[in-house]
């Protein structure tokens, strides 16, 4: 009895220790507040959980008092100790274990509320910041007067306050988000997150700040304008009480001094104008950034000014009129006779001054000397017709001198004598402007004559069988000269029109311009006989030079060529032999381009246009053998690839397995044993596709063998047997260990077990060997399918695995750019994957009929095309970026796997 005590109190105290060890490891494992949102709720509910499974804590340890407290009565003292020492250790194990859980369910609640006070104040933050943003976005809205507008400023700056004061918030967010983010790392709460709160909140406070400085150049601006406007209404009063002083009848001044005052007062009034004028100026400015209504209003008060002002300026005209004419009855002969003796003597200097102007000169004259004597003889007519109207206003003049009193006829004789001298200045014009105008038509018809006896001299050189370089230059010298010479009457135009009359012009223009054309013809042709000649002369000397490279570069490419013929050891020698090949391609271009400019030299010489046939021939199989061996580079660069990623992946893939089935054979306890157990039949499920992936690395590897080395060959032979011996050591690991685990479970456990591994292990036609009894599976299979049931399920599937296949080939052909395109991408590969367990069912019920019915052959095919879905489906979901390169073996791979699967399932 005493033993049996003693056993309760052990067991229970190993119970204890159990219990809270699991609990401390479930606590540590949740002991962090580092991560997102989501992970650090899930750990906070963890600890919850945990917080819950304190009663049973404490009832596991009443239960271990309790034993504690019957062993000690009941045994003896050398053994009292133990207990004692026994029961003290899970104390405090218990003691340390309720400590921890509160400690850490306190430590990441505090974290958790602290984070969600700081996302609620981080909301109110971006609330504020909309709200500010709705209500600073719309335009300013312009406003009726002067005092509304300071009212709306007035708004702008208490919002402006507003945003300012908003900034210690932001700065108690801030601190509040470094805090957090030294404690839970989430990227919500980063520098880059606080920088973009802050760049919110500039871009509120600046457009805040925009706003009110706007707001008061609108404000100021009207301000300004009001008290001009005052200042101006000022000055128009003081001006009209002086003009009221000057007409008013009671005044003794006398009229010179009330002209005087008159003018000083137009004076004011022409400054007036141009104050008036700023006004305006000022008024538009403003009406800019004022309602229709108020614009109306600024516009009629400005209008009221500029009447007012015009008022005033007609009253002091009408004045100033009276006044002056006055003054004018009484001097008016003086002054007309004055104006009258000062005209003639200034049309007697301008007459005399035109006479002297008209000197031809001596010796013969050139045509620009012609231009410009005509040109002045015109200036000097159009000067007199000018001055014909200062003889009439002379003649008016005397007349209204006729109208007083005075002794008229000096002024009489005055005139008559300046008209004879204008009459006398005319004639000697026109005379010398007839016969200038003859001289110009004569040199400038010249031109056209010499071009009509040069022309035939030109068509019988041209039609001169063999004419000597040395005439056709100096014709083209020629040519060029009455090109000029003709340009240059045709921009004499206005000239021509002004000498010859519009209508002799344009007809003498076509002429010009027809004699041009036929210059440009007879230039062409000059030109195109000395290019002919000049031709001839160098293809002779210019095919010798350039054949002799072609053939050089020719043969040279050629040798480098031959070099490239040998297999390379590795991939990286693959790699850069496709790269002198494309190297290789450039020269060879570059050849082509200098083969084209020496055909040119060969067009009429039959011995050079043999050689270069015989050159291009040459060039064009040097290209096709280039380009298949390039063809051929890039194809083994690309297996080599092909092979190197695969085996990679299945190496990686091997190697994570092998840690894994470690872990789980390191970890200790019956308990365990469970998960340790599922765990590592879920591995196993991984086996059957990644065997297939096995020969697939191997396919890949017989093909980069075939176009490699001796030495590379041995290498990658090497690796597959590397990779076979590690698959094998594996494989076999895991069988062991698995039927090790199983033997020391229940029957029944064991069977259930087997069962649910053997169904994902094997995706073959073995299913059927669980009947025990063949003849009750032939008489299920009698009752249950037929040749044709089992035909139409090779059909459905087939089609079904045919539309998937599509479907996946559609998602992997897009190339997702934004955030939303990669989500929707991956949506729509998790959910072609959640319907592969049907797929898989659809498959075993065709392998389930396959033994009765069906062509093994066919079967094997669509075997390999379900497991290549499978792992092309698999590899886009684990790595996006990769997925398109998953395609489907050449024909030389494939039949090596199909082969390899028949072995496998055979």
């Amino acid at each position: 009895m005493t033993q049996q005590l003693q056993d309760e109190f052990d067991s229970s105290v190993e119970n204890a220790e159990a219990w809270m060890k699991a609990i401390q490891e479930r606590l540590r494992i949740n002991d962090n507040t580092k991560g997102p949102r989501s992970a650090l709720e899930a750990r906070l509910r963890e600890t919850e959980k945990i917080r819950a499974l304190e009663p049973e804590g404490s009832l596991k340890m009443d239960l271990v008092l309790v034993k504690a407290d019957a062993a000690l009565r009941s045994i003896g003292e050398d053994k009292k100790h133990e207990v004692l020492s026994k029961l003290k250790d899970i104390k405090a194990l218990w003691e340390e274990t309720a400590i921890y859980i509160t400690h850490c369910h306190s430590r990441i609640e505090w974290v958790w509320l602290h984070w969600s006070e700081y996302l609620k104040a981080q909301d109110e933050f971006y609330a504020w910041i909309h709200n500010m943003r709705v209500t600073l976005e719309p335009d300013i809205e312009l406003q009726l007067g002067l005092k509304e507008k300071q009212w709306q400023l007035s708004h702008a700056q208490v919002l402006q306050n507003d945003v300012l004061n908003q900034s210690v918030l932001l700065e108690r967010l801030l601190e509040e988000a470094a805090s957090l983010f030294s404690r839970i790392g989430d990227p919500s709460v980063d520098e880059d997150a606080q920088k973009k709160m802050r760049v919110e909140y500039e871009g509120i406070r600046q457009e805040a700040q925009n706003r009110v400085k706007l707001l008061e150049t609108i404000t100021k601006e009207h301000e300004q304008y009001s008290t001009n406007v005052n200042q101006f209404q000022s000055w128009l009063n003081g001006v009209t009480e002086r003009l009221n002083c000057c007409i008013g009848e009671a005044t003794k001044s006398s009229a010179e001094d009330k002209l005087k005052a008159l003018k000083e007062i137009a004076k004011d009034i022409r400054s007036g104008g141009k104050k008036w004028k700023h006004l305006e100026n000022q008024c538009a400015e403003v009406i800019q950034n004022t309602s229709p209504l108020g614009s109306t209003r600024l516009k009629d008060e400005l209008e009221e000014l500029r009447k007012a002002l015009e008022k005033l300026k007609l009253l002091s005209n009408q004045e100033e009129e009276r006044l002056l004419k006055i003054q004018q009855s009484e001097s008016a002969y003086e002054s007309q006779a004055r104006q009258l003796e000062a005209d003639i003597q200034k049309l007697r200097k301008d007459l005399q001054r035109l006479e002297n102007d008209l000197d031809p000169g001596e010796g013969e004259k050139t045509e620009d000397e012609f231009v410009t004597l005509w040109k002045k003889c015109n200036a000097t007519r159009a000067a007199l017709a000018a001055e014909e109207s200062k003889i009439e206003r002379l003649k008016a003049q005397l007349k209204e001198l006729l109208r007083f009193s005075q002794d008229v006829q000096p002024h009489a004789e005055s005139v008559v004598s300046a008209i004879h001298q204008y009459q006398s200045v005319r004639g000697k014009t026109s005379k010398m402007s007839t016969d200038t105008e003859t001289q110009l038509r004569r040199l400038i018809q010249n031109p056209l004559q010499s071009f009509e006896q040069w022309k035939p001299s030109v068509q019988m050189l041209l039609e001169t069988p063999e004419p000597e370089l040395a005439h056709i230059e100096a014709a083209l010298a020629e040519s060029s000269q009455f090109k000029e010479k003709l340009m240059t009457v045709q921009l004499k135009k206005d000239l021509l029109n002004n000498v010859l009359g519009e209508e002799k012009a344009e007809s003498f223009l076509q002429e010009v311009a027809e004699a041009s054309k036929e210059r440009e013809i007879l230039h062409k042709s000059l030109l195109q006989s000395k290019s002919k000649l000049q031709n001839l002369i160098l293809q002779h000397k210019n095919f010798d030079a350039g054949f002799a490279p072609l053939q050089k570069k020719l043969s040279a490419i050629k040798a480098k060529l031959d070099l490239e013929k040998e297999p390379r050891p590795d991939l990286l020698g693959k790699k850069t032999q496709l790269q002198r090949l494309q190297m290789i391609q450039d020269d060879l271009a570059e050849l082509a381009v200098h083969m084209e400019e020496v055909e040119k030299l060969v067009q009429s010489n039959t011995t050079h246009r043999h050689e270069m046939n015989q050159l291009s021939s040459d060039f064009q199989a040097l290209k096709r053998s280039l380009e298949m061996m390039v063809q051929q580079s890039e194809d083994h660069v690309q297996k080599h690839w092909a092979y190197n990623d695969k085996l990679s992946d299945l190496q990686q893939w091997i190697s994570v397995t092998r840690e894994k089935i470690d872990s789980c054979q390191d970890a200790g306890g019956e308990q365990n044993m469970e998960g340790r157990l599922e765990d590592l039949e879920r591995l196993l499920a991984e086996f059957p596709d990644k065997e297939i992936q096995l020969h697939l690395v191997e396919a890949h590897g017989q093909l980069v063998m075939e176009n490699s080395s001796a030495e590379e060959t041995a290498h990658v032979q090497a690796e597959l047997d590397q990779l076979k011996e590690s698959w094998k050591s594996l494989k076999e690991m895991a069988t062991g260990l698995l039927k090790k685990w199983q033997s020391g479970r229940p029957v029944g456990d064991k069977k259930k077990k087997r069962a649910f591994v053997d169904s994902r292990w094997m995706s073959r036609p073995a299913f059927h060997l669980f009947d025990a009894d063949p003849n009750h599976k032939q008489e299920k299979m009698g009752e249950e399918q037929s040749t044709s049931s089992h035909s139409k399920l090779l059909h459905d599937f087939e089609e079904w695995l045919r539309g998937e296949n599509t479907k996946l080939t559609k998602i992997l052909a897009g190339t997702p750019l934004s955030t939303e395109e990669i989500k929707a991408h991956q949506s729509k590969l998790e959910e072609l994957q959640s319907r592969v367990p049907h797929g898989q069912q659809l498959f075993e019920d065709l392998l389930y009929l396959h033994p009765v019915v069906g062509n093994a052959e066919d079967l094997e095919d669509l075997r390999y095309r379900w497991m290549l879905y499978k792992s092309k489906l698999r590899e886009s979901l684990s790595s996006p970026e990769s997925a398109g390169s998953l395609e489907e073996p050449d024909r030389k791979a494939r039949q090596f796997l199909i082969i390899k699967l028949k072995k496998m399932f055979d």
